[in-house]
């Protein structure tokens, strides 16, 4: 009677949050879904034209850049985060001085909002005002860094603020997952003759896979969402040549009116994301019911 009682008031408990869930994530993405498969250009219409909005999303160049585009990112994003952050941590775990101040600057960026973090390295970027000018003035004439500016090259500056911003989140993450290893296992290690970098690479790294792949993922689901930096500091530009699915799928909603064709391509991002999310939580469920065992 007892525990019927608990679950009860669990439910009771919870049911706010679930019905909020249902209605703004799952009901909306429903009714995008429903919405990609019509004509609708400035408001809702529901005359259904099946897969038509895909079809034209997939034979559109600035699609396919923004796409394109994401990989550049979401690859280059992810893979520095993920190394200097593991750098960083390691740096840290070997007990240096002022561990918590060089920590809190590691970590500093964390507490600034993207939009924030793009104006502040637009600056930095922009070669009448920034890096350029900077060293020209030192006496470099021929220095050049105009990549924001240049199409060629504008993708490369979301991943420098990207990565500036987020390295300090993985080294929090793989800091704690160090600081968790079982210290027996390092003594054994060291009584075997193991140096620091086989003991690094051979031991504790591969306890780390959990660690690892909960970075993977957050940063992955980071970078297919990411909007604010890219408003913030490139705009999509110069031209759509740093467009990312999510800043297509807002300048064709709310700057050209049309509706349908966003919500296709709001689809595309939300299918990109769950094929990060559903893998994990699968691995995690199966992994929490082996422990079980």
């Amino acid at each position: 009677m007892r525990q019927r009682v608990g679950q009860t008031m669990s439910l009771l408990v919870l049911s706010p949050t679930l019905l909020v869930l249902s209605v703004f994530v799952y009901g909306f993405a429903l009714w995008s879904l429903l919405i990609s498969l019509t004509a609708s250009k400035i408001t809702p219409l529901y005359d259904f034209v099946g897969l038509d909005q895909y079809i034209a999303l997939w034979s559109m160049e600035r699609w396919h850049v923004a796409v394109g585009n994401l990989v550049i990112f979401a690859g280059l994003f992810v893979s520095l985060s993920v190394g200097l952050g593991l750098l960083l941590a390691i740096f840290l775990d070997q007990k240096i001085r002022a561990e918590n101040a060089i920590r809190s600057i590691y970590l500093y960026p964390m507490a600034i909002s993207f939009i924030v973090t793009g104006t502040a390295w637009k600056w930095i970027l922009n070669p009448e005002l920034g890096i350029e000018k900077l060293v020209r003035d030192w006496g470099w004439q021929s220095f050049s860094f105009d990549w924001i500016v240049n199409p060629n090259m504008s993708i490369y500056t979301l991943v420098i603020a990207a990565v500036w911003q987020s390295s300090g989140f993985a080294m929090a993450i793989f800091l704690a997952g160090l600081r968790g290893v079982d210290t027996e296992i390092l003594k054994a290690a060291r009584i075997d003759g193991a140096g620091s970098w086989l003991t690094y690479r051979a031991i504790i790294i591969p306890i780390l896979r959990p660690v690892f792949l909960t970075v993977l993922v957050v940063l992955t689901y980071q970078s297919v969402r990411s909007f604010d930096l890219v408003i913030s500091l490139t705009g999509g530009g110069p031209g759509f040549s740093s467009d990312l699915p999510a800043t297509f799928m807002y300048q064709f909603a709310f700057g050209r009116n049309r509706m349908a064709l966003s919500a296709a391509s709001a689809m595309m991002i939300f299918m990109t994301v769950a094929s990060v999310m559903v893998p994990y939580i699968y691995s995690e469920l199966r992994r929490e019911a082996r422990n079980e065992r």
